[in-house]
């Protein structure tokens, strides 16, 4: 979340970038310089009576020694006043920072300068593309239909066993998975991310620190019973490591690779961006996360936005990358590209992965720290995150742009993985 000293400090240049958000804050703003004028106010009230009461039982020893009784038990009479009048401040002081925090978390994080404005995916810029795009016969079968004739995803069963988006994946479809996986981890590995396996279930401050709670509560599966939540990606857990850590400055950049199931509601979802894969409720991906230092922070999302663009090259698949507008970003993020690839039978480009800096958003909500060398005071450090890769909608393109007559090419790629080169049809 914003910083009241950021508020404070530049109110209306606050009021003009979450303008292109298109996100009014003009009422939460003035609230909240209200509350924390009066924050202060009872703050300053608070310690001088604390000031007060340590300066006057500091006399009372030595006015009891000078046989001072009077004037000793007059001045502790004082002290107990000034004590209640403490308790009462203290609790007033605790009421207007909690009503501060929860406008402060209101507020969505500042898009970075160079976002676009916007209001829909439809305003987004395209930074750039790249690989081939297919050429496919005229008959050419979306993922679904492939994967029923090779066999090798389940929807129905899928459907029977849970719901609609809980696919069952068989045979090379499920070695397909694992290849994928396989591929992404090894690569992220080799950029330097130290590997992680996470719970798959966070408590709710880890959905607060990253800023999925209480924004995306309603898209959250949630465990009541013991006040769980199912994750919806890796970057809840992962980053969480470093809630209410404090690192040197020499610890950056802090790199994390993770693979999980991820479990989503999509609730709204429906017609055919639903289909198949394109849309799921529970769906494998490989994330990285990196913490880094808020004078290099710009430089390394252009690092990891290079790097998810290899995997997709290595794919041999056809994409693009996309800035996203203001008004098409997360509630968290300061500048987000998302990457596109092509799904020739169904004809449309399919979300794939979004890399995002959220500068000091997530590490303030989390008290995510660090120490300059020879520094006193911890400063916030910046966090990011990538889907590295998701795999439905990359397994989907794979799919149909790879289709032959009897059955799907493997990209050269994955050949280590699978060990089989096709994936024939069974029916």
């Amino acid at each position: 979340m914003l910083t009241i000293s950021q508020i404070r400090e530049n109110p209306d240049e606050i009021l003009q970038r979450l303008s292109i958000k298109n996100f009014d804050a003009k009422d939460l703003v003035s609230e909240i310089l209200d509350l924390d004028i009066n924050r202060r106010l009872t703050k300053s009230e608070l310690d001088n009576k604390q000031a007060m009461v340590n300066a006057t039982s500091k006399t009372i020893g030595g006015l009891i020694k000078s046989n001072l009784h009077r004037e000793a038990e007059s001045a502790q009479k004082q002290t107990s006043a000034l004590k209640e009048e403490i308790k009462i401040l203290s609790r007033q002081l605790a009421e207007i920072e909690e009503k501060l925090e929860q406008l402060l978390i209101r507020i969505p994080n500042l898009p970075a300068p160079q976002v676009p404005p916007g209001k829909t995916s439809a305003d987004n810029v395209e930074v750039r593309s790249g690989g081939m795009m297919p050429v496919l016969p005229e008959n050419a079968l979306p993922h679904w239909d492939l994967a029923r004739i090779c066999d090798i995803i389940d929807f129905e069963l899928g459907n029977k066993l849970t719901g609609s988006g809980f696919p069952v994946y068989k045979g090379m479809g499920s070695k397909l998975q694992r290849a994928l996986i396989n591929f992404f981890l090894d690569e992220n590995i080799k950029a330097g991310y130290i590997e992680v396996i996470p719970p798959l279930m966070v408590n709710e401050d880890s959905g607060f620190g990253t800023g999925q709670l209480p924004d995306k509560d309603g898209q959250m599966y949630h465990v009541a019973s013991d006040n769980f939540y199912l994750i919806p990606t890796a970057e809840v857990p992962v980053t969480n490591i470093y809630r209410d850590v404090i690192l040197n400055a020499g610890d950056f950049p802090v790199k994390n690779t993770a693979y999980t199931p991820c479990f989503r509601r999509e609730a709204g979802s429906y017609g055919k961006d639903v289909r198949g894969l394109n849309r799921l409720h529970q769906f494998d991906k490989v994330e990285i996360v990196q913490i880094q230092h808020p004078g290099r922070s710009y430089e390394t999302l252009e690092e990891m936005v290079n790097h998810v663009e290899m995997l997709i090259q290595r794919l041999q698949l056809p994409y693009r990358i996309m800035k996203l507008c203001g008004g098409d970003m997360s509630f968290t993020a300061a500048l987000t590209y998302d990457f596109e690839v092509f799904a020739g039978a169904q004809k449309r480009w399919l979300e794939v992965s979004s890399v995002s800096n959220f500068e000091s958003f997530q590490a303030n909500r989390l008290k995510l720290r660090y120490r300059e060398e020879g520094g006193k005071k911890p400063l916030l450090a910046h966090t990011l995150n990538g889907s590295s890769l998701a795999l439905p909608r990359i397994v989907a393109a794979l799919m149909e742009n790879n289709q032959i007559k009897d059955g799907i090419r493997i990209p050269p790629v994955l050949l280590p993985y699978t060990g089989f080169d096709i994936i024939p049809v069974s029916v």
